[in-house]
């Protein structure tokens, strides 16, 4: 059960704890959304600008403007060695961002500086200095094996692709696989159970 889990963090952190932890994720969101305001949109904020320890990003007038979308969005994230936040909810089309109270500065400075190199990538998109369809956001993710091959189809560089900030030349976790049709996915579930001989055997 997940209970004894939650029991056992609220009994290490104390009363105390537990009031620092709050106060440290709400400043870390808030924190991430000052970086991000101004390129990006931000719903559901209070009346003096702020959130609580959670954020949503509005990714649909990219979507209306040139055709990129969140799951374009999401993808390309992989190639900054980042997995995605949360993705179309509680809103469609939007990314949730909810950075803990034991994300370092370097951490969430890390994301804001991802999406803020996304955010001018989109903008290549939109000026027509990028394609439309055959971009770094549509084709990411960009796999170790695909920038190593001789055949590369793409109007923009390898470098691009694989190294869109310079940090990740010394540190990058590659993506293992290019997109799947995650739509296609969800509506065709496939289960494979093993044989009941075999899963007693494995037993």
């Amino acid at each position: 059960s997940i209970l004894p889990i939650s029991w056992m963090y609220i009994q290490m952190m104390g009363s105390r704890g537990l009031e620092r932890a709050t106060e440290l994720a709400i400043l870390n969101a808030n924190y991430m959304k000052d970086r991000l305001k101004n390129e990006f949109e931000i719903l559901f904020t209070a009346q003096n600008g702020r959130v609580a320890h959670e954020f949503i990003i509005d990714l649909r007038p990219f979507k209306a403007s040139c055709g990129i979308d969140a799951v374009d969005i999401a993808k390309r994230l992989c190639d900054y060695s980042m997995h995605a936040p949360t993705m179309s909810w509680p809103v469609a089309g939007t990314l949730m961002v909810e950075p803990t109270e034991s994300e370092s500065k370097y951490e969430l400075d890390r994301f804001c500086d991802a999406m803020l190199a996304i955010r001018e990538e989109i903008r290549e998109v939109e000026q027509g200095k990028a394609d439309k369809e055959n971009n770094v956001l549509k084709n990411a993710p960009h796999t170790l094996a695909e920038v190593l091959a001789d055949k590369w189809d793409h109007p923009y560089s390898r470098d691009k692709a694989a190294y869109p900030v310079p940090g990740l030349k010394e540190r990058k976790f590659w993506p293992s696989i290019k997109r799947i049709d995650d739509v296609y996915g969800d509506k065709n579930l496939v289960l494979r159970l093993a044989k009941t001989d075999q899963a007693k055997a494995a037993n």
